[in-house]
């Protein structure tokens, strides 16, 4: 493996060493309890009775830089995807543990004898949720998404996983969303309204000329973290106005017919949230100090990606907000999910890693319910780039402590 030259994004785009020749490679379309279709890419090298699934609720890791490495070390590999891929305006975390458990139960069906669920970023929570939801019994998991939705897990098949590997998870998407959500925009319908006692990028605040580290004062890293959550506190609300809007509109015309109380009900009204790419970590190295790069996940210039297209949570329906990118609402919070992981566990952090802080790792690693837990901590960047030139990547340092820890299941 080798490190991309184009070195994008914050070392967002690696390159993956080739697949051992003799790999074979099969498509599998999945149906799920609920009626969807999600598809999936089984990769066995000869003699693997050991499978390792890759998910992530939003991304296509069907080309995950550790793919190849994991075939090399004799497990086979399972990369699926959700009904969300590439496009998570709907991306309702309840549904997707359905396309999760249809990925298991195709697994179980192969007569593998050890599955392990391998969670990378938002992968990580995804699979502590599922780990959760899976070992309770059958009416104990949730039966209603924060949306209001009905959701059928106690009528689906959750077959518990027999290892967890977590690598570089950050704590959850809406826990992510609260660190990185910018709370100096004054007006929701404008990208470009700033309150100017908020500005994360105007000097008067701390902010420096990049590529220098910013020194923010911790009356306003106070200020500002707080402003943070009002800000999730006010989109909840809207969204959580236009569910009721719909579901009004649902119930008048169950009562009376009318078409457009249907078409009303029908609406998603989705919520644009400008500016998410805005932790005061990308920019001021000194706050929850590791080896990471000064950068977002999203590139160098966290004060102009902020304002541009690419970020998280930028264009979701009510229900997928409180769902996914709530901090309140949301059920996929690693913190809250991990206790439920109780079978043998690998936690690796990256010390370079611009989600998930030292503090972080340690709070998810204490909070594992597993007996059986592994926490290794490697060289590299939140998507496994290396952090110096010439270093090894921190995929291939990873690679090698998941080999060491899937021994025990070869």
């Amino acid at each position: 493996m080798k490190q991309s030259s184009q070195r994008l994004g914050a070392g967002r785009y690696i390159d993956a060493a080739a697949a051992p020749a003799d790999t074979v490679t099969a498509v599998h379309e999945l149906a799920t309890h609920d009626g969807a279709k999600v598809t999936g890419v089984l990769r066995v090298v000869p003699g693997a009775r050991t499978v390792v699934a890759l998910m992530h609720p939003r991304q296509d890791l069907t080309h995950h830089v550790l793919v190849p490495e994991l075939l090399a070390a004799g497990v086979a590999v399972w990369t699926q995807g959700t009904r969300a891929t590439n496009n998570d305006i709907a991306l309702v975390h309840e549904q997707a543990l359905l396309d999760v458990a249809a990925g298991q139960v195709f697994l179980r069906e192969q007569g593998f004898t050890s599955i392990v669920t391998l969670g990378h970023s938002g992968g990580g929570t995804l699979f502590a949720f599922y780990h959760q939801q899976a070992g309770k019994l059958a009416g104990e998991r949730i039966a209603v998404t924060p949306g209001g939705r009905p959701i059928d897990l106690a009528g689906a098949e959750m077959p518990v996983p027999d290892g967890a590997i977590f690598l570089a998870p950050h704590p959850g998407q809406g826990a992510l969303m609260l660190r990185l959500i910018d709370p100096s925009v004054t007006d929701e319908a404008d990208p470009l309204s700033v309150d100017p006692d908020l500005n994360p990028f105007a000097a008067a605040n701390g902010f420096a000329d990049p590529p220098a580290s910013s020194q923010y004062p911790a009356e306003f890293v106070s200020r500002y973290r707080a402003a943070q959550r009002a800000r999730i506190d006010r989109i909840d609300a809207v969204a959580r106005e236009r569910i009721a809007e719909a579901d009004a509109a649902r119930r008048r015309f169950k009562a009376g017919g009318d078409p457009a109380d249907r078409r009303a009900a029908l609406v998603p009204r989705v919520l644009t949230v400008y500016r998410t790419d805005a932790d005061l970590r990308f920019v001021d190295l000194a706050l929850d100090p590791n080896d990471r790069p000064y950068g977002s996940l999203f590139g160098r210039r966290p004060d102009l990606t902020d304002y541009g297209l690419v970020g998280f949570g930028r264009f979701s329906t009510p229900e997928a907000w409180l769902s996914t990118w709530s901090a309140t609402h949301t059920n996929a919070d690693f913190l809250r999910c991990a206790p439920g992981v109780t079978v043998p566990t690998l936690f690796v952090e990256l010390t370079g890693d611009q989600a998930c802080f030292p503090a972080d790792a340690q709070a998810m690693v204490g909070a594992l319910g597993a007996s059986d837990t592994t926490f290794r901590r490697v060289r590299g960047t939140h998507f496994g780039g290396a952090i110096e030139d010439g270093e090894r990547t921190g995929a291939q340092a990873a690679a090698v402590e998941i080999d060491h820890w899937l021994d025990r299941l070869r």
